[in-house]
């Protein structure tokens, strides 16, 4: 049966992509309330499965934390899962499990969130675990507790930056990027040495001010009763103080208004070549012509830049590109590893062309169906998971004030033209408007990228001199 209704998508996303006004509307009724404390509770009935998804977003990323403070956030998402007043530590992940589940959780720039899938009789207890962590939890965290997740956060770090190949990139172009005064301008995971200066108060004084009701909104979807599931948010919820009235995060979009071309030589075989620009924000004008642009270029072996640099020219061994998505902008990337015997100035010759190509001359008709197809695809078949919908409900409602945004958001890519990534192209990837990085083997930097400055290793692992906050 599922083959079949795949199949049966297929076939329909096969014709010639529709505007809106032709294309059948999407289903996903929400009903939502606010309780008195702030907390904004969304809710989707889907009674195909015997299961739902519980999803909740604090609106506090790393681009909340405070100068010479930075990795907050990333913390408390261990943090939370150590129990609280009257869910002992290690019961959790017991307790689901037990309901069928399996919790997780993470986080970005904008936010962090927790999200667990359990079968639909287990609902009282997956809100009583939300809440009592959102309500309790300073009475059962310690200093000793804190220090135990600082450690393992620093592990991390170890393990995915500092020792991982290619680890340090994101890091040193995310610096480079934006001035020490925006809020993105540091790692998500935070620095080596901010995690091991911060106090227990810092950390106290963190969640008090972001993990409040009021800071909060919690998504439910799957097989579920509205009624009652409103009864168990009230019960459960509504005796958590609301906390401090949060301005809004602003910051003006960055500005590159000169190429900058920068060198690590890190423990590597083979060089690769980073280049990124900066773009408009989630789900604003441009948005998904980017997102677009982003598949035709490596979206697949018939891709422009995948067939070019791998499959003819064999220069590469892979490449990507693709939109990051924030609140205050976005950030396109564009990435590529070079083959044996060869230079990361070759491959950077080959992407500005291909670029270039796209911003001069407009795809196909019947190259962009493809894109939308796969992604038209791709996108109703996330409707198939509650929790999928569940995050999604979270993530409209955070980047658009609404979170029954599933039509509009499928008709910003059904109504895109050729012109459109042709124009994206032309406005935002300008050659000397991006930051390129060179990572090559160490001892090699005759294989980066000309005139680049080099960057020491050793200037990545502790934080730059104390930022100025955003206000």
């Amino acid at each position: 049966m599922k083959n079949m209704r795949k199949l049966l998508v297929a076939a329909v996303l096969l014709a010639p992509v529709a505007v809106e006004a032709q294309a059948p509307r999407l289903n996903v009724p929400i009903e939502q309330f606010t309780l008195p404390n702030g907390l904004r509770v969304m809710l989707h009935r889907d009674p195909t499965v015997p299961i739902v998804a519980s999803n909740i977003w604090y609106h506090a990323g790393s681009g909340r934390e405070m100068p010479g403070r930075t990795g907050f956030a990333h913390l408390f998402e261990h943090i939370m899962f150590e129990g609280s007043k009257n869910v002992p530590e290690g019961k959790i992940d017991e307790w689901f499990e037990e309901a069928g589940g399996s919790p997780n959780g993470s986080t970005t720039q904008d936010r962090t969130n927790y999200m667990q899938t359990f079968s639909s009789n287990a609902m009282d207890l997956a809100l009583f675990i939300e809440s009592d962590r959102m309500g309790h939890l300073l009475e059962a965290m310690s200093p000793a507790s804190v220090d135990g997740q600082r450690d393992v956060v620093k592990n991390e770090r170890r393990q995915s930056y500092d020792n991982q190949p290619y680890g340090l990139a994101d890091q040193l172009l995310t610096e480079e990027m934006y001035p020490s005064t925006h809020p993105y301008s540091w790692p998500v995971i935070g620095y080596m040495d901010h995690l091991s200066n911060a106090s227990y108060d810092d950390v106290v004084s963190f969640f008090k001010r972001y993990y409040a009701p009021n800071n909060a909104t919690l998504a439910l979807a799957g097989n579920i009763d509205a009624k009652q599931a409103r009864a168990l948010a009230e019960k459960w919820f509504a005796d958590v103080p609301r906390g401090e009235a949060l301005q809004p995060l602003i910051a003006e979009m960055p500005r590159i208004d000169s190429e900058r071309r920068i060198l690590l030589e890190d423990r590597v075989q083979l060089p690769r070549l980073y280049m990124r620009w900066i773009t408009p924000a989630s789900y604003a004008e441009g948005d998904a012509a980017l997102v677009a642009l982003g598949r035709l270029l490596s979206g697949g072996k018939n891709s422009r830049l995948y067939k070019r640099l791998v499959y003819d020219m064999q220069i590469a061994s892979d490449v990507s590109a693709y939109q990051g998505g924030g609140k205050l902008n976005s950030e396109f990337q564009i990435m590529a590893t070079a083959r044996p015997g060869h230079n990361l100035e070759e491959l950077d010759r080959v992407i500005l062309e291909e670029v270039q190509k796209v911003a001069n001359e407009a795809p196909s008709q019947h190259e962009l169906a493809r894109i939308l197809n796969q992604y038209e695809t791709g996108f109703l078949e996330s409707l198939e998971s509650v929790g999928n919908k569940a995050d999604m409900m979270n993530e409209y409602l955070f980047y658009t004030g609404t979170p029954d945004y599933f039509n509009q958001d499928l008709a910003r890519f059904r109504n895109l033209k050729p012109a459109d990534l042709s124009a994206a192209a032309k406005r935002w990837l300008q050659a000397n408007a991006r930051i390129v990085l060179s990572v090559v083997p160490q001892g090699k930097t005759e294989l980066g990228m000309p005139n680049s400055r080099n960057v020491p290793t050793q200037d990545l692992e502790q934080s730059p001199p104390v930022r100025k906050k955003t206000t």
